[in-house]
């Protein structure tokens, strides 16, 4: 098949999860990679290396463990700041998820009554709620954007939604329900032209997509970008927000704490410079280790390889749920104006069922609202059931998906 990863056998073997055998001697057959992906054993390696040798709080221990401690961690913000293309290093920050960095934005961007924020239909709740209770907080209006009966955003009423009041515009890069990949540039610049702040969730795109942010025409760019770290082949537990450099000198801090200050006295403090401004305490230290190693295993590969796989195989997956009488796909059917995330329904079974009979095959899919509740109900779904491939996915997954999804009509007198 045209596209698939070269030497995709080796790769596989970097994912030691993927040799597992579960109950009832069934290989397992892992679609749940927009949920959470698979972790490589470099990434692995490279955090038990650093707990075992390494482990120091950083930026306060005077010591040897201190400064190895410390020199990894700034490591890995040099790694993801190459990763993202950022026009400087100090435009990264740590943050525990991507919901936290989007948290960070909402809660700190200055909005106003008579003000407005835009968002889509379409976005997951951690682009959706933080914004609602920033309005509730500041009398601020929230608009969005509707979707389309094949999964796009409805752009025809943007020059009405974005107007002179418009403060912030945040979407998604690429839908972790419908797959579908937004005009980052379009929106940006529409964003733009009225002066409001973009900030865009790459929770799904930085898996699978180049960014090079630098590369990208200024008026065209986010402002902010967030995405987490254990969807790109990294550990639970840190995500990262990009900035525009005199956006984070301007903003206020998101939590006080140790290390993001600069002086402090009983009456007032000042504060330290991005991004330590905005990492209050301990951080997400080994956590950050293993995030660098992941975006440098994904470097090796090459992002657009990992385009290329992921489109050639979730092309193959559209191909097969096609062919299947009583199966719907919510989101675009043409494959280059979607990611990897393909949710679905079976007529007659709910998606718990299905997720439930796929499991006693060995595959692992996702079923429920995957945190997008709104999508869901624009297209008077309750909920889905989603299968997400990743580098790793082979052909013969996605084929032993569409078996079991036969075999679950069969079983629940469907077909």
């Amino acid at each position: 098949m045209d596209g698939l990863l070269p030497e995709l056998e080796v790769v596989r073997k970097d994912f030691p999860i993927l040799e597992r055998v579960l109950a009832d001697g069934m290989p397992l057959v892992y679609l749940d990679s927009a949920n959470t992906s698979q972790k490589p054993q470099v990434v692995i390696d490279a955090m038990v290396d650093h707990l075992e040798r390494h482990n120091a709080n950083v930026a306060r221990a005077m010591h040897q463990l201190g400064a190895e401690s410390s020199e990894a961690f700034e490591s890995a913000r040099d790694k993801v700041a190459a990763f993202l293309g950022a026009p400087s290093r100090d435009e990264v920050i740590f943050t525990k998820n991507a919901s936290e960095a989007l948290n960070l934005v909402a809660r700190v961007m200055p909005l106003a009554a008579g003000d407005n924020v835009v968002i889509t239909e379409m976005e997951h709740h951690s682009n959706i709620v933080p914004w609602q209770l920033a309005c509730e907080r500041s009398g601020a209006e929230l608009r969005w954007f509707g979707l389309t009966d094949d999964g796009q955003l409805d752009l025809s009423a943007i020059d009405r939604l974005v107007d002179e009041h418009t403060k912030v515009v945040a979407f998604t890069w690429v839908s972790n329900m419908l797959g579908t990949v937004n005009p980052v540039a379009e929106l940006a610049a529409r964003a733009h032209q009225a002066g409001a702040v973009v900030v865009v969730d790459a929770s799904q795109a930085a898996p699978q997509l180049p960014i090079d942010l630098a590369a990208m025409p200024v008026e065209e760019r986010p402002d902010f970008l967030a995405f987490t770290g254990h969807k790109v082949t990294g550990p639970t537990g840190i995500g990262v927000l990009w900035g525009r450099a005199d956006l984070l000198d301007e903003l206020p801090p998101f939590l006080g704490g140790g290390e993001m200050i600069e002086t402090v006295t009983m009456e007032r403090s000042t504060y330290a410079k991005a991004p330590h401004k905005f990492e209050a305490g301990t951080p997400p230290i080994v956590e950050a280790v293993g995030l660098g190693a992941a975006v440098d295993y994904l470097g090796h590969l090459g992002l657009e390889a990992i385009h290329a796989h992921e489109q050639a195989v979730t092309a193959h997956l559209l191909e097969g749920l096609a062919s299947v009488s009583g199966v719907t796909v919510l989101g675009p059917r043409d494959v280059s104006l979607r990611g990897g995330a393909v949710s679905f329904e079976v007529a007659g079974v709910h998606p718990h069922d299905v997720a439930q009979l796929l499991d006693s095959r060995g595959i692992a899919v996702r079923a429920g609202h995957h945190c997008a509740k709104p999508a869901h109900a624009r297209y008077g779904v309750q909920s889905s059931t989603r299968a997400s491939s990743y580098l790793y996915t082979t052909p013969a997954e996605i084929d032993a998906l569409i078996e079991g999804i036969r075999y679950t009509q069969k079983y629940f007198k469907v077909v």
